[in-house]
């Protein structure tokens, strides 16, 4: 920020005090016949106007011109591996860097870190990358954000991509603001939407603002590479095809120095068979559902529906399920072909991090609870009636 300051020029003031009662902030006072300004001045001119002896002038410092880095150019997009598999949200990512890459007429690099993940290297050419930067290591076989964010950090300044896209995963969370902030750029996370200002080269990102209440469009303006992570379900992978693409492979020389975090062992929980974020069907509970045995019931569902199983804070805090399975503001951010919200009130905490779902079914005990604001379907009734009924249903179809 340019630096402002009220000044006085003493030799000009005559201590008649119309400044100290035009003042709305009480910003400035006569002591011993000099006009003294306070801290508290807001630098609003009233008196600078107000004053007939030019005994007072406002002073603004004259903002340092800032220019874009040059030698940027190219779109990159970050990919997950999770339990040696190939996140979903990195081919969906792929798809609108493509998008942008057109427009900017330029091309699609993937960065792919890991333990014999190269296998992936073909997917990503075919799903729409250009180019994929392969780093394999057997230290990098979990990941932890230090080493791979030295690693993407080394990448970028060696390629110089205008664009890095990632998904807003719990890595990439962790990942990006690590990067951006080593590189002392922008970035802006949960993106639902994207474009290329013609005349400037500009990525506009677009982001629910909020609670979701309002879309806000951000630009970063002078600093490079201009950053984002993505909502998983947000853009649809391209359909692939087989193209041509070059793998690079960049050398990996475990650092020296000891890192603050080590990964023990990794624990998947019950019911993370089916990653939250890749599952076309989520089943949550809430408050509703009243204790642990009575999840139960949403488990039955979810496995009806070879379906994953959320939660909403409420049921997490109470100590019925695991945090792992927490969807919203403080949890995780989804967007499934069909959300089913089973117990859930529908706070804006929860709703943010499920209202981009395809297909809303709530089923709630009460009419009036938010979660009916944004469903597509609505039942009101108990859901240890309904959703036996519906199970019960299900296998019939099913000829069980």
């Amino acid at each position: 920020m340019p630096k402002r300051e009220l000044r006085v020029i003493k030799e000009n003031c005559t201590g008649c005090g119309v400044c100290e009662e035009v003042c709305p902030y009480n910003a400035i006072e006569v002591i011993n016949g000099i006009a003294v300004v306070r801290d508290n001045c807001v630098f609003c001119g009233i008196c600078v106007e107000s004053c007939a002896f030019e005994a007072l002038e406002l002073y603004e410092e004259k903002p340092e011109e800032r220019t874009v880095p040059e030698g940027y150019s190219g779109v990159m997009t970050y990919a997950e591996v999770l339990n040696g598999e190939l996140s979903r949200v990195s081919l969906e990512i792929l798809s609108i860097a493509r998008e942008l890459a057109k427009k900017l007429n330029t091309n699609v690099t993937t960065l792919l870190i890991g333990h014999n993940i190269e296998k992936h290297a073909k997917a990503l050419i075919n799903h729409g990358a250009d180019k994929v930067i392969v780093v394999d290591h057997s230290e990098l076989n979990r990941f932890i954000d230090e080493k791979y964010a030295k690693i993407f950090v080394t990448a970028i300044e060696q390629f110089k991509p205008e664009v890095v896209i990632g998904g807003a995963t719990a890595v990439g969370r962790a990942l990006f603001p690590r990067v951006a902030a080593l590189l002392k750029t922008g970035l802006t996370a949960d993106c639902t939407e994207f474009d290329i200002e013609k005349k400037t080269r500009l990525l506009l990102q677009t982001r629910p603002a909020f609670g979701g209440n309002i879309m806000a469009t951000i630009k970063t303006e002078f600093t490079r590479p201009q950053m984002a992570t993505v909502r998983p379900r947000v853009f649809k992978p391209l359909t692939p095809e087989e193209r041509d693409g070059e793998i690079i492979k960049l050398e990996y020389e475990p650092h020296k120095e000891s890192f603050v975090k080590q990964v023990l062992d990794v624990l998947i929980t019950e019911g993370e068979t089916v990653n939250l974020e890749d599952a076309d069907i989520i089943v949550s509970g809430g408050r509703g559902v009243g204790s642990k045995e009575n999840f139960k019931v949403i488990f039955d569902l979810a496995k009806e529906l070879n379906a994953a199983v959320g939660a909403s804070r409420a049921a997490v805090d109470a100590g019925w399920i695991p945090y792992a399975h927490q969807v919203g503001q403080t949890g995780k951010t989804v967007s499934p072909k069909i959300y089913i919200a089973c117990g859930i009130s529908g706070a804006i905490q929860h709703q943010v991090g499920m209202r981009s779902s395809d297909f809303i079914i709530a089923i709630n005990k009460d009419p009036e609870a938010p979660i009916f604001d944004i469903a597509d379907l609505g039942i009101v009734g108990d859901l240890f009636e309904v959703i036996p009924v519906l199970i019960k249903e299900m296998k019939k179809k099913k000829g069980e």
